[in-house]
């Protein structure tokens, strides 16, 4: 048997959306200790999982040349609120899977059979190292309008990787309501917004990256980096405004403006397509962050889960040591 575990991550958003560009995406995110994911798999004749990871399961034993698995799941990601739950089950399944099997297995080359990693390598990235990361991107002539089939990509190369601070701490607020966007919806609704990309918000996120995002985690201070990465989620936003009704998804606004409101909170955002909200905080602040998410759900009048959490900067584990990344497939 085969034991995989590994947290969600957080996504802060992308660098470009812009067709006038020569890279698009280039997404920035950070690798998170909780939630987690953690599954247990064994040799089988056929495939016995979950509903939710059994398509999943047959195409990793298929692209490894396998009969089948038996799996376990002992701890789930919520699914599309914005913790990155497809990718890191994905390739979970796939790592778990090729270690029952005793084969090598390279996650970044078997992503793209999953159909993980076409947009964003954050994910891919988090997955194999953990640590805070920006990826390059995908250049801007393979743009098509159809969703590309599966396997039809690479993940993005990781352009800088930094650990995360020891005393940083993460606040997720994750509202009781609906889940965010996945597979076709989110294709639409991407494409949508890079047909529409005003390309001198990329030019303004570039100047975020360079003189304040990597700057502030290579310092190690929480509050510049808080600052600029809400401020690259605010700009995001007005990518999407047209897709999830405003800079931020509904219910999203009002606590992202209470936890701004916050001492505690040095900046907050939207991960992902959300429902998820983070605030960027420290371990000094963990108790004041955690009683403003509970006060930023009392303010938007709805229930929902608040947790404090530290940054994580390993791969996934596989029996409880960090993922080889320099395994190969076989």
């Amino acid at each position: 048997m085969t034991q995989v575990a590994v947290g969600g991550r957080l996504h802060f958003g992308f660098s470009n959306l812009s067709l006038s560009h020569s890279r698009l995406y280039g997404a920035l995110g950070v690798a998170l200790e909780g939630p987690q994911v953690s599954l247990s798999a064994t040799p089988a004749d056929a495939v016995d999982a979950p509903p939710a990871i059994e398509s999943v399961a047959e195409t990793v034993c298929e692209q490894l040349g396998v009969d089948g698995v038996s799996l376990r799941v002992d701890q789930q990601l919520p699914a599309h609120v914005g913790l990155g739950s497809g990718t890191q089950q994905a390739l979970a399944v796939a790592t778990a899977v090729a270690g029952a099997y005793d084969k090598g297995i390279a996650v970044r080359e078997i992503a793209p059979a999953l159909g993980r990693g076409g947009r964003s390598g954050i994910g891919v990235a988090t997955f194999e190292a953990g640590g805070f990361v920006l990826d390059g991107g995908h250049p801007t002539a393979r743009f098509t309008t159809d969703r590309p089939q599966d396997g039809d990509w690479t993940v993005p190369p990781v352009a800088a990787r930094h650990p995360v601070p020891d005393d940083w701490r993460f606040l997720l607020v994750v509202p009781d309501s609906e889940p965010g966007r996945s597979g076709d919806v989110e294709d639409d609704s991407i494409r949508a917004a890079i047909e529409r990309a005003e390309p001198a918000i990329a030019d303004r996120i570039s100047g975020l990256l360079t003189r304040r995002v990597l700057p502030a985690i290579a310092a190690g201070d929480a509050d510049r980096f808080g600052k600029a990465v809400a401020e690259i989620g605010r700009l995001n936003g007005a990518w999407y405004a047209d897709e999830q009704g405003g800079v931020y998804r509904p219910p999203v606004g009002e606590l992202v403006d209470a936890l701004s409101g916050s001492p505690a909170i040095y900046g907050a955002g939207q991960s992902s397509w959300g429902p998820t909200v983070y605030g960027i905080t420290d371990a000094g602040h963990a108790e004041a962050a955690r009683d403003a998410g509970r006060t930023a759900l009392e303010v938007a009048g709805i229930d929902g889960d608040v947790q404090v959490v530290a940054g994580r900067n390993h791969g996934a584990r596989v029996a409880g040591d960090p993922i080889d990344v320099t395994a190969k497939r076989s």
